[in-house]
C-alpha cells in the first residue's frame, strides 16, 4: 500500500546533505520517491508500506548522519 510522510531532519545543510538522504532512501526497496528540503529541514517520502516501514526510512536518514526530530 502506498504511503506518503514527511520528517523533521536537522542537520542538512548543502546540496551534498540532500543528495547523502535522498540516495540512501532511494537504496531501500520499497521507497518510491523521496525529497530532500534544506531550508525547511524537511524530508518527503513516500513508500510501498508492505515493502518498507517508517521505522527503516527513519533508521537509514539517522545512519546516514542526521536526526529525525519528534520521532
Amino acid at each position: 500500500m502506498k504511503n506518503e510522510i514527511t520528517l523533521k531532519v536537522s542537520g542538512m545543510s548543502c546540496n551534498h546533505c540532500k543528495h547523502a538522504v535522498e540516495s540512501a532512501l532511494k537504496k531501500l526497496a520499497g521507497v518510491i520517491s523521496a525529497e530532500a528540503f534544506v531550508k525547511e529541514g524537511k524530508v518527503a517520502v513516500s513508500f510501498d508500506s508492505d515493502l518498507v516501514d517508517k521505522r527503516d526510512i527513519i533508521r537509514t536518514i539517522e545512519e546516514t548522519g542526521y536526526d529525525v526530530e519528534g520521532e
